[in-house]
């Protein structure tokens, strides 16, 4: 299949911006009350796992895209250094609506789960800056973290084993023959 390169023009990671993908986590007083303003998460199908991820040659562009089906994912770059992430919305499908639906192509996941393959029309892409980090929902899928530098440590956090029995990969170039570009 013949590539097609899109550019994506960066959207600023903002609490509006990233609401319909999850959430942008800010900086908050000691002290201040759990509320809204705080990451929601989803840890509860497995025993969560924090750490430092060390990542190298992250160039800006991408041709696949992750999503995890039980838990939210939270990321932030360690020295609050400048990142990217390429999303699309969260795609999941209820099985028990599957046979009623026939407007969509429907796939099961090696995981288990069902989805939608995410539209290459509906992906777009967040710059993060600054002591912040984000919390993908649920489902949500996600290209990244990249970085203009040559290596960068993140925090994160998800489930001890996401990555073993809870990760789904779109590839954009065998499926929509597609490359992303990351335009900033």
């Amino acid at each position: 299949m013949a590539r097609k390169m899109v550019k994506l023009k960066t959207i600023e990671a903002t609490p509006a911006s990233f609401q319909a993908f999850g959430q942008v986590i800010e900086v908050s007083p000691d002290g201040q009350q759990f509320g809204p303003h705080d990451a929601q998460l989803e840890l509860h199908r497995g025993t969560p796992r924090f750490y430092i991820m060390h990542l190298e040659d992250r160039e800006l562009k991408f041709s696949k895209i992750t999503h995890h089906a039980s838990v939210t994912q939270c990321l932030g770059s360690v020295g609050c250094h400048e990142w990217y992430l390429g999303v699309a919305k969260a795609s999941l499908v209820d099985e028990n609506k599957i046979s009623g639906d026939t407007s969509r192509k429907t796939v099961q996941s090696s995981c288990g789960h069902y989805y939608v393959p995410p539209d290459p029309d509906e992906v777009c892409v967040f710059r993060i800056v600054g002591p912040k980090f984000l919390k993908l929902n649920i489902g949500t899928w996600h290209a990244g973290p990249l970085f203009k530098t040559k290596t960068m440590d993140f925090y994160n956090l998800e489930l001890n084993d996401t990555n073993v029995v809870d990760h789904t990969t779109h590839n954009f170039v065998k499926e929509d023959g597609v490359v992303f570009i990351v335009d900033d």
